[in-house]
């Protein structure tokens, strides 16, 4: 029995515990709050320093880079080193989160995390330390994409492991739903100081209050965190683990074991990344550096599409539970193919409506793929690996598709002054995301028990020698 031959949960009720099917375990919403919570801390201080590279960072940090969109591509260069930490963060607390648990991995990433970002907002600039201050920005932004690389597996699973299976991707798509709102409280401080400060005081001290507030929320999210438990399967797949000794667990072991999944959820990953900060990011490089369209107005044009991404996610999730991962996951993966080839026409208007409207229709395209990755990506792996494969497919994408398409964008636009090249990178990129899509079987009302059943059925049938 492979683990793709899984067992599906009888039809009204939850495995194993004879609730009904869509009911929410006791103490679920608590775990889905403490996990928002967290994550909206932790990616507004991640988006925080997205949405400041593309307004400031270029003139702080980097004024003699020559042309304002070559100093805007330096600072997305020292934005990436985040995202190149990031898989070095997903293997190191996969292992951790793996062993000893995702409650007190998360809380381990939230105060790494939220120190690095109060202190980007206490670096000087290039003109009072020179060099020294890109480096300094280089080295926190490393320590920011490493906390980050261990947040998104753990606080996903927190709730993924702890949701009935026939609600699983309703469930486990609220911390997702987290992500805008950290984005949208980036947005909004951000957008508060560039209204109610001239320029030259946005530049000189504005931006670094937005940085300074993370040192606050922080102390509520890690507060929050200390307050859930741990899901039963994980400690059962814990004390077996201790028990028996039977198999290993961590990154090199799921590499080992479940290649396909790892790249199945790197695939999965790959459109939805470049979409999303083609739309969040290199729409500010566009309309800013083409059009020299207004800060503020191109920051509440934002807010109100984070607002609208937030709302449709969970109802995403909802409807990957009842008509399956698969066809929603496809409908993103198309629709999202088709977005820049009208938006950045809609962009060129300078219309504030109709910009609104090309930034919320990308969001919502982008939630048809981001709603059910938790749920997808936790039905390919086993309990005791769970962590590091979801992980491992979820950051490693990121190297090659979040943290390089405000640079690849930027540079297409430097190089053919048309926004065309960009369309056409999109496209293939959903053209890669839809074809693994179309290579996977439908997991929609599984058991996570049997896909631990069926991990252990392979570890038994193999050699003692293999095994260890």
């Amino acid at each position: 029995m492979s683990v793709n031959d899984r067992v599906r949960v009888e039809p009204g009720t939850a495995a194993g515990n004879g609730r009904p099917a869509g009911a929410a375990p006791r103490g679920l919403k608590k775990v889905v709050a403490a996990s928002m919570v967290g994550t909206v801390v932790e990616w507004y201080e991640f988006f925080l320093y997205a949405t400041a590279a593309s307004l400031v960072f270029g003139t702080v940090f980097f004024p003699n880079a020559g042309t304002r969109l070559d100093g805007i591509i330096a600072a997305f260069l020292t934005y990436a080193v985040g995202f190149v930490a990031r898989p070095l963060g997903g293997i190191v607390f996969g292992q951790i989160g793996d062993r000893l648990g995702r409650k007190h991995t998360l809380q381990v990433t939230i105060v790494l995390i939220g120190a690095a970002t109060f202190l980007i907002g206490c670096l000087p600039g290039f003109d009072s330390i020179g060099y020294w201050a890109p480096a300094l920005l280089v080295a926190l932004r490393f320590i920011q994409g490493f906390a980050l690389g261990g947040e998104w597996g753990g606080a996903v699973l927190l709730v993924a492991e702890q949701s009935p299976d026939r609600s699983r991707a309703f469930w486990a798509s609220w911390p997702q739903a987290a992500v805008p709102v950290g984005n949208l409280l980036a947005t909004l401080v951000l957008l508060t100081m560039s209204a109610v400060l001239p320029a030259e005081q946005f530049l000189g001290w504005g931006w670094r209050v937005a940085f300074w507030i993370s040192a606050l929320i922080v102390l509520v999210g890690y507060y929050i965190r200390t307050h859930v438990s741990e899901a039963p399967i994980f400690v059962e797949a814990r004390a077996e683990q201790e028990a028996t000794k039977a198999a290993r667990v961590g990154v090199f072991e799921v590499v080992r074991r479940y290649p396909r999944g790892v790249l199945s959820a790197m695939g999965l990953r790959f459109a939805e990344n470049i979409l999303y900060y083609i739309i969040v990011s290199f729409s500010i490089v566009y309309l800013v550096t083409v059009h020299e369209y207004n800060t503020s107005q191109l920051l509440l044009a934002l807010l109100i599409a984070h607002a609208v991404h937030f709302a449709v996610i969970p109802q995403v999730g909802r409807l990957a539970d009842r008509i399956g991962r698969k066809p929603v996951y496809l409908a993103g993966a198309v629709l999202g193919a088709t977005w820049a080839f009208f938006a950045f026409p809609l962009f060129d208007t300078l219309n504030p409506v109709l910009i609104v409207g090309a930034v919320t229709v990308g969001l919502c395209f982008h939630a048809l793929m981001y709603a059910g990755q938790p749920a997808i990506m936790a039905e390919m792996f086993p309990t005791r690996m769970r962590y590091s494969g979801v992980s491992l497919g979820y950051q490693v994408t990121s190297v090659v598709a979040g943290s390089l398409a405000p640079i690849i964008a930027s540079a297409l636009l430097q190089q053919y002054s048309s926004w065309i090249p960009v369309a056409l990178y999109v496209l293939a990129a959903c053209a890669i995301t839809a074809v693994t899509v179309l290579t996977l079987r439908e997991t929609r009302g599984i058991s996570l028990r049997s896909v631990d059943a069926a991990d252990a059925a392979r570890v038994a049938a193999e050699p003692v020698a293999v095994r260890s």
